[in-house]
């Protein structure tokens, strides 16, 4: 009796389990939680909450307006509104030919709104732990890792690494583009290899970028600068630095005053001269797409489901339109929370324009590596025709920001 009693105080019992403790998960978390869902989420690495510490993930996001719209919505924008730096103005600069073509797309064009709002993803899970601490309802497991997996028609078994098992209505598999639980779930990827990886830091620069987003395009994929706010007294930007992944390599191993000067002349030098106000962070550059967005039990969110190259800040953006559709079919029934019909509809609702997403931007991506002179022209020629019609650009514009719906 006395073993039956521990393995009985081993078990809990929730609505929704979330495995993956970055920034989509800890959204799932406090978008379920604030739904009235009991949620617990686990994640096996501690998060990184200080821009200058070991691990910090140094990267940005950029929220666009339906994204904001979300997160408002599930009453988490307030915790981010007086960090987030506005993006008003989406600069595209072709410096492939001495012939440098620069078009400007304008969120005042479509909207009275910015066209989104960057964040650094360190502050972004500093801010959310902090919302999590205020939600009863809600518990986050820094250092736990989910290991296993068994559904039937009733619920989901997950057993943690600390050993205990918990007994979830819905798992929400938010654990990255190696996802442990898709792999349990028998769920198969498609996956795309570019031969690129991605730097990304941030720096400061003699020109102020009046919040303008620039995206600066020559061979080996896009150098782009996303604003953020002064730093040290100077303009500040993130960059994502695309390239091929031997030219990474090689870039990682300069000092910082040859970076510097790399960097500079990469971003044809539209913000003047770069100096590093970061350490350099790499990774790999691939698309990928789920076979399907759920299983018995669990939904696929985020890069678990996809994965996209940082191009037009798309990936978290889809990211968030799966929790959205996610949560509104939860809401409508939350009785049958986590059945078939449910992640059947929610794979229904996602698939298809997550496929349509992942192929335009794995297109748009092979363009941008473009370094043979006919590619490069027939890009500029490209890039002259979406800005020329007003009609097209903003039909353009539009599409974009719909990533999130």
């Amino acid at each position: 009796m006395a073993v039956a009693a521990y393995l009985n105080s081993m078990k809990e019992q929730t609505d929704i389990l979330v495995s993956g403790g970055g920034v989509a998960g800890l959204v799932a978390a406090i978008a379920f939680g604030n739904a009235g869902f009991d949620v617990i989420c686990v994640d096996p690495t501690p998060p990184v909450t200080e821009r200058d510490a070991e691990g910090s993930d140094l990267r940005t996001t950029a929220f666009l307006q339906p994204a904001r719209d979300f997160l408002d919505l599930i009453g988490l924008w307030s915790s981010f509104d007086s960090y987030a730096t506005p993006l008003t103005t989406m600069r595209i600069v072709d410096a492939s030919s001495d012939d440098q073509i620069t078009r400007d797309f304008v969120s005042s064009d479509i909207s009275d709104r910015p066209f989104g709002w960057n964040l650094p993803n360190w502050l972004l899970r500093r801010q959310m732990l902090a919302h999590l601490g205020r939600l009863p309802n809600v518990q986050f497991r820094a250092g736990v890792a989910t290991t296993s997996v068994f559904t039937r028609q009733s619920e989901a078994r997950v057993k943690l690494s600390d050993g205990t098992t918990v007994l979830a209505r819905l798992v929400i598999a938010a654990d990255g583009r190696g996802s442990p639980m898709r792999e349990a779930a028998g769920i198969d990827v498609k996956t795309t290899r570019f031969g690129q990886k991605a730097l990304s830091f941030a720096v400061t620069h003699d020109v102020p970028h009046d919040t303008v987003s620039t995206e600066v395009h020559r061979s080996g994929g896009p150098f782009t600068l996303v604003p953020l706010p002064d730093h040290d007294g100077k303009p500040c930007s993130a960059v994502v630095w695309m390239e091929d992944g031997a030219e990474v390599t090689r870039l990682l191993a300069l000092d910082p005053k040859e970076f510097e000067a790399e960097a500079t002349d990469r971003s044809a030098h539209v913000a003047g001269q770069l100096r590093l106000a970061t350490r350099r962070t790499a990774w790999p550059i691939i698309s990928q797409i789920a076979d399907r967005m759920s299983a018995e039990r669990i939904a696929l969110i985020a890069e678990t489901a996809h994965v996209v190259p940082p191009i037009g800040a798309q990936g978290l953006n889809m990211s968030l339109g799966d929790i959205k559709v996610l949560l509104s079919l939860a809401q409508v029934k939350p009785d049958t929370l986590g059945d078939a019909e449910m992640l059947d509809a929610y794979h229904r609702k996602r698939m298809s324009p997550t496929k349509l997403r992942v192929s335009g931007i794995t297109w748009l991506n092979r363009a941008s590596q473009a370094d043979q002179p006919m590619a490069q022209a027939a890009r500029a020629m490209g890039l002259r025709a979406l800005h020329g019609s007003g009609t097209v650009r903003k039909s353009l514009m539009k599409l974009g920001l719909g990533a999130s719906g």
